[in-house]
């Protein structure tokens, strides 16, 4: 999802060549740092409750998702 999410927002890029790159940029790097964020929850050992752990992760992955769907329909 966040690869397709980045995917947007270079096609935004070059469907709009005149804009100014950095928007788009800023959306790319901020999908890059959800993404390392959200393995690395993943990736915890130490967790008491699994199923209440990935629940919060699918959570966190959707709001952080959707924050960034409307920001690429803004550009």
């Amino acid at each position: 999802m966040m690869g397709d999410l980045i995917e947007a927002a270079y096609i935004h890029q070059l469907a709009n060549p005149k804009q100014e790159p950095k928007k788009s940029e800023a959306i790319v790097d901020q999908a890059i740092a959800s993404f390392d964020e959200l393995m690395a929850k993943i990736n915890q050992k130490n967790v008491e409750n699994k199923k209440q752990h990935f629940k919060d992760i699918e959570k966190d992955f959707e709001a952080k998702a959707n924050a960034l769907v409307a920001k690429i329909n803004e550009l």
